[in-house]
Order: C-alpha cells, then sequence, then structure tokens
C-alpha cells in the first residue's frame, strides 16, 4: 500500500470513530433515551457531528483527494477506492461552503425536531410541530444554497436520495401509476372484501418479538452483526461495519403490522450486511440509493411477503407464538394480507393503495419546496389531497400529515424513493423468475435463501458501485419502467379477488 493511500484510509478510520459515535447516540435518542437524557445527547451528537464534518470540508482532506485524483495515482487503485475517492471529491465541493456553525445548529434541530414530532404524533397537536417543521424547511432551504446553488432545490433534495432522478423524471412515472391503479381499485372495492377484524384479539408483545426473531432467520439476517431495538416508527441503520440494526413497533391488538416490518427492515439490513467486506468505511459502501435500497426492503415486504407461499414453511411456528391466530384458517390470514382498500397511515397500507400514499407525500414536498406553500396551509393541503387520491380523510393529524417522521429530521425528497423501489421490484421480480425459476415454488418449498444469496451476488455486495439504473440494467431488467410493477399487481389481484 502506497503511503496516500495508506493516509487515506487511515483517515477513514478516524472519520468511521466519530461517525460512530453519531449513529450510536441517534440510535439511543430513537429507542431508548430517557427524556431527562435528551438534551445532553443533543449536544454529544452535535460534537461528533461537527467533528466528522470538518474532516470532511478540510483543506487537507481537499489536497489529499486531489492528489488521489491525479491520473497516474488514480488509475492504480482499487475500482472501489476509485469510487470511493470520486464520491469523497463530489461531497466535499458541495459541502465545503456550509458554516461549520451552521451544520451543527442544523445537526441539533434535527434531532430536537424529530424528538417534538414523537410528542406532537403522540398528543395530535400539529401546532406543537409546526415551528420545527417551519425551522427546518428554512434550514433545508439554506442548506442547499450552500451545496447546490442554481440547481432547483426539489430536484436537489431527489437527488441526495436517488442520484440522478429529478421530478421530470418522477412526474410521468408516478402519473402512469395513478392512472393504471384506478381501474384496478374501482374492480376491487366492487368485489367482497375479507374481515380484517377476525384477527384482532391478545398479543403479547414479547412473543411478537420471537416472531420477528424467526422472520429475520428465515430471510438470511445475521444476528452475529445485528440485533434489533424498538422505536415509533421502525428503522434500520449501520452503527459501523459489522453492526446493522433494526427496529419495530408493536400492537398488542394485532400482530400482523409488526410482522411486515420485520419483512420490510430486514430487506433494509440484509443489503447493509451484505456489501463487499473490502467497501466497508468507505463511500462504496454507503448505499445511499435509497430507491434500491427501499427495492430490496418493500421486496421481502411485499412481493414475497404477501405471496401466500412465503408463510407455509414458518406459520405454524408463528401461530404457535400467537395462538390468537388460530381463530383464522391460513386462507383467511392470506386475504387479510392481501386486503386492499383505503386507510389513513401508510405504514399499515397494502402495497396497492401504499402508491397513492407516496404519490401523496411527493406532491406534498414539492408544494413546499416548489410552490413554497406555508406550514401553516400544510394540514388542509394534506387532508385535501388524501381524499382526492384515496377518497378518505383524515379525522385529526396524526392519522394525517404527523404520522411520518421524515420531515422532522429533515428528509426531505426521501418518500420518492419508496415508490421507486416497488417500481423497481416488478423489474426484479420478472428477472428473478427468469433466472431462478418460479418464486411461488421456491417460496413454497422454504428456499427462500436462495433469492436472499441471488441478490447478494446481483446487488448487495457491489454496494454503490453502480446507480440503481445500472444495477437495473446490470441484471438484465432494462429502462426503468411501471409497466412490470401494475402487471404484477393487476395479475396478483385479478386472482386474489376474482376480477
Amino acid at each position: 500500500m502506497s503511503d496516500l493511500l495508506k493516509k487515506y484510509t487511515d483517515f477513514l478510520d478516524e472519520l468511521d470513530t466519530y461517525n460512530q459515535a453519531v449513529n450510536v447516540f441517534t440510535w439511543d435518542l430513537q429507542t431508548a433515551a430517557p427524556d431527562m437524557s435528551i438534551e445532553s445527547k443533543l449536544k454529544a451528537l452535535s460534537f461528533f457531528s461537527t467533528k466528522a464534518f470538518e474532516m470532511t470540508t478540510s483543506d487537507s482532506y481537499a489536497k489529499m483527494l486531489d492528489e488521489l485524483l491525479e491520473p497516474s495515482v488514480f488509475e492504480a487503485l482499487p475500482d472501489y477506492i476509485r469510487y470511493a475517492v470520486t464520491e469523497n471529491k463530489l461531497q466535499y465541493e458541495r459541502f465545503k461552503n456550509v458554516p461549520t456553525d451552521f451544520y451543527s445548529e442544523y445537526v441539533s434541530a434535527s434531532a430536537r425536531s424529530e424528538k417534538v414530532w414523537e410528542k406532537a404524533k403522540e398528543e395530535n397537536d400539529f401546532a406543537m410541530f409546526a415551528p420545527h417543521l417551519e425551522k427546518m424547511i428554512a434550514m433545508k432551504k439554506k442548506m442547499l444554497a450552500y451545496t447546490d446553488p442554481g440547481k432547483d432545490p426539489y430536484d436537489a433534495l431527489l437527488d441526495q436520495y436517488e442520484k440522478g432522478m429529478t421530478t421530470k423524471d418522477i412526474d410521468p412515472i408516478f402519473d402512469e401509476i395513478k392512472a393504471g391503479l384506478k381501474p384496478l381499485l374501482a374492480a376491487i372495492a366492487a368485489k367482497p372484501q375479507p374481515d380484517i377484524n377476525k384477527v384482532n384479539g391478545y398479543y403479547d408483545v414479547e412473543k411478537q418479538r420471537k416472531v420477528q426473531d424467526i422472520i429475520l432467520k428465515y430471510q438470511g439476517f445475521d444476528t452475529k452483526s445485528g440485533t434489533t431495538g424498538e422505536s415509533a416508527h421502525p428503522f434500520t441503520m449501520s452503527l459501523n461495519e459489522s453492526d446493522t440494526r433494526v427496529t419495530n413497533h408493536y400492537n398488542t391488538t394485532e400482530p400482523i403490522n409488526a410482522m411486515f416490518s420485520a419483512c420490510h427492515e430486514c430487506g433494509h439490513a440484509l443489503f447493509e450486511q451484505n456489501v463487499d467486506p473490502r467497501y466497508k468505511k468507505t463511500a462504496a459502501g454507503e448505499v445511499e440509493m435509497m430507491g434500491l435500497h427501499e427495492s430490496q426492503s418493500r421486496l421481502y415486504e411485499n412481493i414475497l411477503g404477501r405471496n401466500a407461499n412465503y408463510w407455509i414453511p414458518i406459520y405454524d411456528q408463528i401461530v404457535e407464538l400467537l395462538p390468537d391466530l388460530k381463530k383464522i384458517t391460513f386462507d383467511e390470514f392470506v386475504s387479510i394480507i392481501n386486503y386492499v382498500h383505503p386507510s389513513m397511515i401508510r405504514t399499515d397500507a397494502d402495497e396497492v393503495t401504499y402508491c397513492l400514499h407516496i404519490i401523496l407525500r411527493y406532491e406534498m414536498e414539492k408544494a413546499i419546496f416548489i410552490d413554497n406553500v406555508s406550514v401553516g396551509d400544510l394540514p388542509a393541503l394534506w387532508n385535501d389531497k388524501m381524499e382526492e387520491l384515496l377518497g378518505i380523510r383524515p379525522a385529526n393529524d396524526a392519522e394525517g400529515i404527523l404520522q411520518d417522521m421524515h420531515w422532522s429530521d429533515g428528509s426531505f425528497g426521501y418518500f420518492p424513493s419508496y415508490l421507486l423501489g416497488s417500481v423497481y421490484d416488478g423489474m426484479i421480480l420478472k428477472v428473478l423468475n427468469e433466472q431462478l425459476g418460479d418464486i411461488d415454488t421456491i417460496l413454497r418449498e422454504g428456499r427462500i435463501k436462495e433469492i436472499t444469496a441471488w441478490l447478494k451476488e446481483n446487488i448487495h455486495r457491489h454496494g454503490a458501485l453502480y446507480s440503481s439504473k445500472e444495477v437495473l440494467k446490470r441484471i438484465g431488467a432494462g429502462e426503468v419502467t411501471a409497466g412490470p410493477l401494475l402487471k404484477y399487481f393487476n395479475e396478483k389481484y385479478t386472482k386474489i379477488y376474482n376480477l
């Protein structure tokens, strides 16, 4: 290893130490931190975040990157280091003009806003959260003025989560989905619906945790480099290269939402755990194409998890842990998990109407960053769009604009990634059936880890080396299109609902 490359990897090791501290404090704030500890943890979070920020915007760091980018040096580097250095340089150029004091303030405001959102949601009090949301929007716009001057603000936000995607790319895809789902949803609504209340009962939280353990193991989660926790909103995060964590949220009256959260978050975790170990601590190992990331979580949650065959190998184990499920037959269980109907809460939505929940949020974010709609007008606009897209209207803000955590921490532009992930899944399913064989048979025979292994080989191990569009082309899925997803929905639900 050359002295320059060793200097670079030593730098990444030190940076990783600060980032680990940031991740530990973030995890604690979102899972277990008592109220009295929040301010001290926010202070520590801001300190370590700022230290990492100072390292990656320093003149010495820029000089080192420039030296690594010298053609004679650059060509001799491993491919993943070349990617990392190039990406590091791009990020340096984006953030070098952000004042350190402003960055530190942004980190603190973001974490504090998230804690206020939790309380506001619990108490159904948008007025409590509104000043923090207003501040996060203003700070995000100010941040974009530093990082992406002259660029359309919302396109800049989209690019942070799905590189290369703009509203011009997304609008026609989402419009096609809206138009394509309208006749399908109308046909489903005209048919008899399953009695979802049959599943209601008492479900012990400790037993639900054991069900999650079964699901995680079944899909391939590595407990030697991962663990679980609980939070108001389920999420996945990697604290470092060998520590990936997932959370869940449990309800004692019904277990299904937690079961599918486990499927979903495990999909994220598998991507993180299966990246080539050589890439860890480099930008090549930091998978920030969230459309691709969401494609993996939503593949396990929906394409696989809502397939009746997924449950056949493990259903008896689950029923033994959750005996109230014995009140329903397996076929009723399958009908309930595939019940398509408009609902208020995105995370509880079926896989079809979920698409409209994301389109709503996409249109809301465009209203905020393109149309400059005021914070005070957002709840009513949300409710109007819910009525327009789903035909229902929230009774309160807890089931309306307060239901998601994303805006509280400034993650504007993330929401479209969920639906892009589903679009990618329609394309990936087609390839899986072509290359692995019939997915129904694979699931029914308990061979789901063959799917996990295929995903690792073709997607996960490459980390961030390829964009989402490049990954889809590499596996033979072609250009991004909503066609396969709509085909999947129509074929599946025509059969389920006997349309």
